[in-house]
């Protein structure tokens, strides 16, 4: 088993495994129900819960890494993160 004692990993891990589950209960209810347009509908709203577990998530990594990283690479970091949602966009 794994012992760790950052809450600040441990919060992460949490908030990972909530979207797990709540991805997992996303699909199942895709299937139960056995209709495109109900799937199509749970997806939708899967598409808020993936960014906002990815922002709080590398938001809780920044705050944990706050004494370790210089100000460049903090702003390196959140520059690429902004990259990321750019790029998405422009798809």
């Amino acid at each position: 088993m794994f012992f760790v004692f950052d809450k600040i990993v441990i919060s992460m891990a949490a908030l990972r495994l909530l979207s797990a589950s709540i991805e997992f209960t996303a699909a199942l209810l895709m299937l139960h129900f056995n209709k495109v347009e109900t799937a199509f509908k749970i997806n939708a709203m899967l598409a808020v819960v993936g960014p906002t577990v990815f922002i709080t998530v590398t938001t809780l990594g920044l705050v944990g890494l706050a004494g370790k990283v210089s100000l460049a690479g903090t702003a390196s970091i959140m520059l690429g993160v902004a990259l990321i949602f750019l790029g998405i966009n422009k798809l």
